[in-house]
């Protein structure tokens, strides 16, 4: 098992944003490289990062997405959708005295990266993409998608829509949950193949039902857990649901961006046994059309979702790399 991770050499700062304050953690000087976590983390799955980034002359930071951890949480559910998490992004640059960044995401942090690119070029001038791949807005309504998913099952995005359903299983015993949650999409813990698929839950049935128990993936310690823990049992779940119950709205407030490619340098970085990637070939398949400054796509052999936790060397090499190909 891992040892816990000394974040030590790191600045933690508040800077205002349209949710109210952004919290940050911050690493070196140099050029800026905005990272953004997913569902459920914070600021803290960056913590390898952070430093490799720092050590190769970056200026590394790292935020607590708005309804997580330090961050503002607004009240409404509408107060999550994309755009305004994009002008989160565009606040801390230039709170942080900058004109641009390089902004690399991860789990939905991905898709918040995706969508900064998208609609301010102006200020991200390179995009990363870890775990889950782009894919232009438009289609049709996600909510129709999803309801299709699972046959008589319930898909997880699906489950988390009605506000306070999810909340009431995983609040709790958060530690409990999110031990679960994370094992069951790590490369080494995750349910066989022939297992019950923990992306869906039967109907009346909660969905850690599916989680394994009692291991913890080999990149998370004890006392890493109970950093994710402490900060999801002091916030509530709502404000990081809250994103999967905007993706309609999302839908329509993109609308002059479907189909639009991201034309900035970009990279993807997945995981061969990550569900986001097997489920979204078609997605990648495509970045000749949708990323045509692709630098680099990369799937990994044997890892699952929380690629820059499981592969921690192997992805900070390979973002230095692609960090130190970008034009200045």
């Amino acid at each position: 098992m891992s040892q816990p991770v000394q974040v030590t050499d790191v600045t933690h700062r508040l800077v205002p944003s349209p949710a109210g304050r952004i919290h940050l953690v911050e690493q070196r000087a140099g050029p800026l490289v905005l990272l953004v976590h997913g569902f459920p983390e914070s600021w803290y799955s960056w913590r390898h990062q952070l430093q490799a980034l720092a050590t190769a002359g970056y200026r590394a930071v790292a935020i607590d997405v708005r309804g997580y951890g330090r961050s503002s949480r607004p009240e409404g559910v509408a107060a999550y959708r994309m755009l305004d998490l994009v002008e989160d992004n565009v606040a801390v640059v230039r709170a942080l005295g900058e004109e641009t960044a390089v902004i690399v995401g991860h789990d939905w942090g991905s898709t918040i990266a995706a969508n900064s690119a998208l609609a301010r070029p102006d200020v991200f001038r390179a995009v990363g993409l870890l775990s889950v791949p782009y894919a232009p807005p438009g289609g049709p309504r996600p909510s129709e998608v999803f309801a299709q998913m699972g046959g008589d099952e319930e898909f997880y995005v699906s489950y988390f829509q009605e506000p306070g359903r999810a909340e009431a299983e995983i609040e709790p015993d958060v530690r409990g949950w999110l031990a679960g949650f994370y094992a069951a999409f790590s490369a080494d813990t995750m349910p066989a193949a022939d297992a019950p698929d923990p992306h869906f839950v039967s109907r009346g049935e909660m969905l850690r039902n599916r989680f394994p128990s009692g291991r913890l993936p080999a990149w998370l310690s004890e006392d890493d857990l109970d950093v994710y823990a402490g900060e999801f049992e002091r916030t509530g779940m709502s404000g990081a649901l809250n994103r999967y119950r905007n993706m309609d709205r999302d839908w329509e407030d993109l609308v002059d961006f479907h189909a639009k490619p991201i034309t900035q340098p970009s990279l993807f970085l997945g995981g061969a046994l990550d569900a986001s990637t097997t489920w979204l070939t078609e997605a990648i398949q495509a970045y000749p059309t949708t990323l045509p400054g692709l630098v680099s796509s990369q799937i990994l052999d044997g890892c699952g979702h929380w690629i820059q936790q499981e592969r921690r060397e192997e992805v900070s090499q390979i973002l230095t790399g692609w960090l130190a190909s970008l034009p200045t």
